[in-house]
């Protein structure tokens, strides 16, 4: 490829639509004249001169000075001789005559910390094997298929014996291998973009085009998810297009002035983060952030991106006080380049990555976020249900005798659950700063526990949307999760209720992608229907998943209590046989083995609110799981008017006997 910058590329780039500027702008290896080297190109308007540096000219500005397209503000050049693996920088010479040392924005490799400069490198040259995986992708409809996701730190999911990192190839295997085993779908990581700090878990990134060096190079990376793909696992990366650190080396004032962020601090400033805002008015911007998501899936393959902090994007008053914010054109604080800015992003995605899934983490009740823009909608393919979070943990974390008085944290998520396109998200912010890890939630001694944590993890598999698991909480780790050492997992070893939980959510995942009841109308209303859901003085609640033609629809029953009901009756929604196919109780997850093996007759008598019930066992903790096919109840008959009246007649008589 001629990576030269054209007229066209500067046009391009100057109105917001090339969306393939990482191929032009950063270091390209190529020939020119014969001889091999790097064409360098930068943007950096603002700047009186730019000039590479690097060990290849000891690093002293002015020895290779880059020639300015004045149109775009676009500085490039080419350096023969120049080879894989050397170290550079822009040596940006500001208006005021300063000269900043900048790692390039569009670098794909960085030293690792705590140095800072970029390296040259090829990632052109990867054989990729996931062919097929990516012609699957393209046509698989995702909401109609199970979405089981794995949250992982790469950092500290597994250390090396003395501490550090691992490398890419090394984790990827091991991943790979324990994604299978529990039945995830995909796996997200966390902080794969370059970052200087480690405990910003990668959400303060300097180099959005650059997987971090913490684990190897970017090919390392390369085969990381290339071998995810052949193990039939998807790979998402948070990615922070909402804020980027002021870090010196970074896009923070990067040609001596406001050029990636927003110039007036009211909107390009976080004051509780003390991070920077992209100015999603500036075309180049905006640019630079919709070519790197089509970078991330083109380049490395992955399946998808999680949005981090959208929430922020979208308010201009988001963590500012009265007089810290800049109203929009009509007075309000939706801040409207931020809305067009994700709209054109999920669009565009949408039209050259087909398949591949976009998710918002926004807490707020903003509508439609996962609609398409056409519909008025952002453009998400999901969102991450925070709400459903907040309520569910705390109806968790009260005692049981408590409950009752919280049961519409339980039942208010059913309210809203087709409003988007949901994920089901238990993530790591969930389980550090002193909010305790998963099993630390519950209440009771360690047997309630697990009791509770069993029947908090089959009630997500039963609600309605796609799941998210932040790792060590599917084998209840106690301690809250640090970025600085691995997870816990001799307790695997160690602990036997530790191994049951594992085995219990391990099961609760195969089971969930072995029943299309649970995926194939997640998104639809008509995959789900009540039963029962006032049962407050029990903890109880009941409700059925249902699947497109009716077979093999699953009745779900939870008991949130610590008390066991033995021959209780519930009521069903229609007449025939129930099969008992889940049970949080068997004696393998630690429970007391109280099930129904026996198969179930609903029978005509009539029970909250339904015409139909059936007698079951109910374990405390209990979350079970009844197979049946659903029919329509045989309609009342209807009697005739003569009929009625003589029938009225009759029971009159009886009265006045």
């Amino acid at each position: 490829m001629d990576h030269k910058i054209t007229q066209l590329d500067e046009y391009l780039f100057g109105v917001g639509r090339h969306y393939e500027i990482y191929e032009k702008l950063g270091a390209h290896m190529m020939t020119k004249d014969g001889r091999p080297g790097v064409y360098f190109a930068v943007w950096a308007p603002h700047a009186k001169q730019v000039s590479v540096v690097g060990d290849f000219n000891e690093w002293e500005p002015g020895e290779n000075p880059m020639e300015k397209l004045e149109k775009s503000g676009i500085f490039e050049l080419f350096i023969p001789d120049i080879k894989e693996g050397d170290l550079y920088k822009f040596a940006v010479e500001t208006a005021e005559g300063n000269i900043l040392y900048k790692a390039d924005p569009y670098g794909n490799y960085a030293q690792k910390r705590p140095d800072t400069a970029s390296v040259v490198t090829n990632i052109e040259h990867f054989q990729w094997t996931d062919q097929g995986w990516e012609d699957d992708i393209r046509h698989r409809k995702t909401y109609e298929s199970p979405v089981a996701i794995y949250e992982v730190h790469l950092g500290s999911w597994k250390k090396d014996d003395e501490g550090g990192f691992r490398n890419y190839r090394e984790l990827a295997h091991e991943l790979a291998e324990y994604a299978n085993y529990m039945g995830y779908t995909h796996v997200e990581l966390m902080g794969i973009a370059e970052h200087p700090f480690d405990g910003s878990w990668g959400y303060q990134v300097t180099g959005y085009y650059a997987p971090t060096s913490r684990y190897g190079t970017p090919q390392d990376f390369m085969y990381m998810v290339d071998y995810l793909h052949s193990k039939g696992v998807g790979v998402i990366l948070d990615w922070v297009p909402a804020h980027f650190p002021r870090d010196a080396h970074g896009l923070a004032y990067f040609d001596g002035q406001p050029l990636y962020e927003h110039p007036d601090k009211r909107r390009g400033e976080h004051p509780d983060w003390g991070t920077l805002i992209f100015n999603y008015a500036m075309p180049q911007v905006s640019n630079f952030l919709v070519a790197n998501a089509i970078f991330w899936m083109e380049k490395f393959h992955v399946d998808g991106l999680r949005v981090d902090a959208v929430a922020s994007m979208l308010y201009l008053d988001y963590g500012r006080k009265d007089g810290e914010w800049l109203p929009n054109e009509d007075g309000g604080n939706k801040n409207y380049e931020a809305m067009e800015f994700l709209k054109h992003l999920n669009s565009i995605l949408k039209q050259r990555k087909p398949g591949k899934i976009i998710i918002a983490e926004e807490s707020t009740a903003w509508p439609k976020v996962s609609f398409p823009a056409e519909e008025d909608g952002l453009g998400f393919t999901y969102k991450w249900n925070m709400g459903w979070m907040h309520d569910f943990l705390n109806y968790m974390k009260e005692d049981p005798y408590f409950r009752q008085y919280h049961h519409g944290e339980l039942t208010f998520s059913f309210e809203y659950a087709f409003s988007e396109h949901y994920i089901l998200a238990l993530s790591h912010d969930e389980v550090v700063h002193l909010k305790c890890s998963m099993i630390n939630k519950m209440p009771g001694d360690l047997n309630d526990k697990f009791g509770n944590l069993r029947t908090a993890y089959g009630f997500m598999m039963a609600h309605p949307g796609k799941k998210l698991l932040f790792m060590g909480q599917d084998f209840a780790q106690f301690r809250e999760w640090s970025e600085e050492r691995s997870l816990d997992w001799f307790l695997l070893d160690n602990e036997k209720e530790n191994r049951q939980l594992n085995d219990y959510y391990r099961d609760t995942l195969h089971f969930y992608k072995s029943h299309p009841a649970l995926y194939e109308l997640d998104c639809e209303p008509e995959g789900f229907k009540w039963v029962f859901g006032g049962d407050v003085s029990h903890n109880m609640l009941t409700f059925c998943r249902m699947t497109k033609d009716k077979k093999k629809c699953l009745l779900f029953h939870f008991n949130f209590s610590p008390v066991v009901y033995e021959n209780h009756r519930i009521a069903c929604l229609c007449p025939g046989t129930y099969r008992e196919v889940f049970n949080s109780d068997a004696v393998k997850y630690g429970g007391s083995g109280l099930t129904n093996p026996q198969v179930l007759f609903a029978e005509k008598i009539a029970w909250d609110w339904n015409e139909y019930s059936l007698k079951l066992n109910v374990p405390a903790y209990g979350v079970i799981a009844l197979e049946f096919d659903y029919t329509e109840p045989p309609k009342p008959r209807r009697l005739k008017a003569g009929k009625i009246r003589k029938k009225e007649k009759v029971a009159k008589k009886k009265t006045e006997k």
